[in-house]
């Protein structure tokens, strides 16, 4: 008898939920008690790690195409837009992220690569809007920066970056030259 569908999700969530807490912790037995499932309705959706990290890949692959379309017909621009969603940690791109992450820091060839790329990819877009190299990767240190705040305990950063947003596009304006 098949597996209810949404049983594939609760486990490629929990997979993700335990990867943010460090990908030492994330075993077959942690994700499957995490999701709510036994070992075998685990390993009906996914009979090894490999398996979790392809899919945990795939779910990555999508969101970031996603986030590449919004930044390639957002409005303002694309390097505005980089910097306007970087402190956002409540999107459905942050966790996903830093599972990401997670596997690459513990050696994935995948989640390296796919980093890697995603990185490249928001440049070339900022790049094909400022025409300027060294321009797009200041935009992008703004990004990160706001990103590495905005993920760090405490109200502060939110609040802060919540309240300066306009001014720090504004100099995204002044980078580009508008």
């Amino acid at each position: 008898m098949a597996r209810p569908p949404h049983a594939r999700d609760k486990v490629l969530q929990a997979y993700v939920a335990l990867l943010l807490e460090g990908e030492r912790g994330a075993t077959m037995d942690a994700v499957a008690a995490q999701a709510g499932v036994s070992k075998g309705g685990l390993l009906y959706h996914f009979p090894s790690k490999d398996a979790l990290a392809e899919a945990v890949l795939e779910r990555f692959a999508t969101v970031t195409a996603d986030d590449l379309r919004a930044m390639r017909v957002a409005p303002e621009g694309a390097a505005k837009h980089f910097v306007r969603t970087s402190w956002q940690v409540d999107h459905e791109l942050d966790p996903i992220y830093r599972a990401i992450v997670r596997l690459a820091q513990a050696g994935h060839a995948g989640a390296l690569a796919a980093v890697d790329d995603l990185h490249r990819s928001w440049l070339a877009e900022i790049v094909a809007e400022v025409g300027d190299e060294a321009v797009a990767r200041t935009i992008m240190l703004i990004g990160d920066g706001l990103y590495h705040q905005a993920s760090m305990p405490g109200t502060w950063s939110r609040d802060t970056f919540a309240e300066s947003l306009p001014d720090l596009l504004t100099l995204v304006d002044r980078l580009c030259g508008r």
